[in-house]
Parts: C-alpha cells; sequence; structure tokens
C-alpha cells in the first residue's frame, strides 16, 4: 500500500488526527511556483503572492515581513502595524531585460549592508515617513506607511526571473507602484557611486545596484495551519519558521535534535533528517511521519508508517528494499 495522500488546505491539516492521539512527527519541504514558464505566467492577469510554503504558512495574505522581523528581534512589534522588508539586490541585466539574483549568490557582508543602508537612508525615512526597525545583513524592515497598499513579491519567488513579471503592483490606490520605481531609481543612482559598489566592482562580484521590496503585511493577518499551532516543537534555521514560534510562543530550535512526537521540521536539507524519521518509525517510537509538500504549487500530505518505507515488489519472495529519499520526493 502506498502512503495515505490527501490534498488539503492549510487548516484542514490533523483535523482528522490530533497529534495528542498519534505519535507523529511533521517534515515540510520548500514549494515552488506552479506557474513558472513565460507561456503560463502570460495567461495570468498577475503571479500569485507567496511561493507555496509561504502562503501554507502565513495564509492567503503572506505578511512576511512582520514574522521575519519577529524572528530576528526582541523588540516589540505592534501587531496591527504593516511593515515592509527591505533588501540589496543585485539586478543583472540580459540583452531586453534585468533578472533579479538570489541572496545567496551576491555574497553581501554585514558592512557592505550597513554603509549601503547609511547612504540611502534619508532617502527611505523620507519617503516612508518612519525610522527603520530593524537593520540585519539582508534584511531592513521599516513600516510600510504610505506603501501599505502595494502588492510585491519576496526575493525568494522573484529571484531568476524577468522583474517586469515580479516588480510591486498597485491594488486600492493607484499610483503606489509608480511612487516606489522613483524611489528605487533614486536608490540606483545613489548606489551607483558608491565605494561598496567600487569596491565590489574591482573584485569581480556582483555590484548591489538595487532595492527590493516584499512582505508588506502586520502580524494580525497571519493564518497559521493547525500543523504549526498545535506543533509541541518547530525546527529549522528560517528567521520566518522563528518568527511564528515567537508569535505562537512554541519552543524553536535552529538545528533538528530528536524526532520527538508533535515537532514540525522545515529545513534546508530534509533528505538528511529522513533517516533518522525512519529508524524512529522502526523502533515505535513514533507513528507516523507526515511529509508535506507542495507538488504544482498545492499542499500536499502524506501519512507514512513503518509498513510504508519499503519499496513493493511483486516478487515476493525477495527482501524488501527501503525506498531512497529521491523515489519519495519524485513519487
Amino acid at each position: 500500500m502506498p502512503p495515505k495522500i490527501r490534498e488539503m488546505t492549510a487548516n484542514s491539516i490533523s483535523s482528522t488526527s490530533p497529534q495528542n492521539t498519534l505519535r507523529r512527527f511533521t517534515l515540510m519541504l520548500s514549494g515552488e511556483d506552479a506557474f513558472d514558464s513565460e507561456e503560463e505566467q502570460a495567461m495570468a492577469d498577475r503571479p500569485v503572492k507567496g511561493l507555496p510554503h509561504e502562503r501554507f504558512l502565513l495564509g492567503d495574505l503572506v505578511p512576511l515581513a512582520p514574522v521575519l522581523l519577529l524572528g530576528q528581534t526582541s523588540q516589540a512589534i505592534n501587531p496591527s502595524e504593516f511593515i515592509a522588508c527591505l533588501q540589496p539586490v543585485h539586478l543583472h541585466a540580459t540583452r531586453d531585460h534585468l533578472i533579479l539574483m538570489g541572496q545567496n549568490q551576491i555574497d553581501l557582508t554585514q558592512t557592505e549592508s550597513a554603509e549601503l543602508l547609511k547612504a540611502a537612508l534619508p532617502i527611505i525615512e523620507e519617503d516612508f515617513q518612519s525610522s527603520i526597525l530593524l537593520q540585519g545583513q539582508h534584511y531592513w524592515f521599516i513600516p510600510a506607511g504610505p506603501f501599505t497598499s502595494l502588492e510585491s513579491y519576496s526575493v525568494d519567488q522573484a529571484h531568476g526571473r524577468n522583474i517586469d513579471w515580479w516588480m510591486p503592483r498597485d491594488t486600492s490606490e493607484d499610483g503606489i507602484a509608480k511612487r516606489w520605481r522613483k524611489l528605487q531609481n533614486e536608490i540606483q543612482m545613489l548606489w551607483h557611486i558608491d565605494p561598496v559598489n567600487e569596491t565590489r566592482t574591482q573584485r569581480g562580484i556582483p555590484s548591489i545596484n538595487s532595492l527590493w521590496i516584499s512582505g508588506i503585511g502586520r502580524l494580525n493577518d497571519v493564518k497559521a495551519p493547525q500543523i504549526i499551532a498545535q506543533s509541541k516543537q518547530l525546527y529549522g534555521n528560517h528567521p520566518l519558521l522563528a518568527g511564528l514560534a515567537k508569535l505562537l510562543s512554541i519552543p524553536h530550535s535552529n538545528e533538528f535534535h530528536i524526532p520527538a512526537a508533535g515537532s514540525f521540521a522545515w529545513l534546508e536539507n530534509p533528505q538528511s533528517i529522513w533517516p533518522i524519521l525512519t529508524t524512529a518509525l522502526q523502533h515505535k517510537e513514533l507513528d507516523e511521519v507526515l511529509l508535506i509538500d507542495f507538488p504544482k504549487g498545492k499542499a500536499r500530505e502524506r501519512v507514512f508508517t513503518t509498513k510504508d518505507l519499503d519499496r513493493k515488489s511483486w516478487a515476493f519472495w525477495k527482501k524488501a528494499e527501503p525506498l531512497t529519499w529521491k523515489e519519495i520526493i519524485s513519487s
């Protein structure tokens, strides 16, 4: 028998099998957009905001910025205040369009980030009509103010793609996207002559030539799924998970330790803990492992028990072989 498979909405997970009756460990994988090609994009009016796992964790409004902020600070955050995330980025010019490079491709140091923000800070705070809340290496946070109604897309979602499709858009108020582009252009010109970029150019690494805005929202708009809200422990080093843990008052650890029942993990290398989870099933330390992934952009859960760990064969006399991680994630 294959593992039980169910497509579901975020709030339907675990509704039929409460964690207080089953010793369950939940492992979530990151998801990709369902519409990835230019042809598919052309069929849609605008992108769906948020990667599948971002929508799953936070709800359809995807208020990324305040949760990311919460995961990186001890300061109190007004749950009703709209907050924006700003990120220094590199836009790579091709023959006919610009491509946003991911944060892991630009090798930005803490010192460079601080110097770039120092140069742009007067312009940013004047336009946002507020002060920066937190300055990190890759994330800067500020109350959204006049940009509250802007619809935007995270760097994680838009990187590697033509930014024409992923630039911020107006929603309830016209002219806000244009206002953002004006501020963005001013910062681009300012950073073009900044010593930080002169040094980076000499070193042969991408310049930091633009500022990206995303994640606008408030903590009151977070709609976490039951599987998170009912968890006893969260594992994963993404600040988004740390922020959710703090918001929901759930213990959190950047590193995975033991496969305790009632835990939830979202890890950079989920395959590394799969052998530990299967051993826990075989030793009856867990009753089941719930694997959540996002084929074609939709959340799917598969429940694995001990009997689901081996590859099925019509040759019943042969010894069963365990499923590989590649077989599990590709099914």
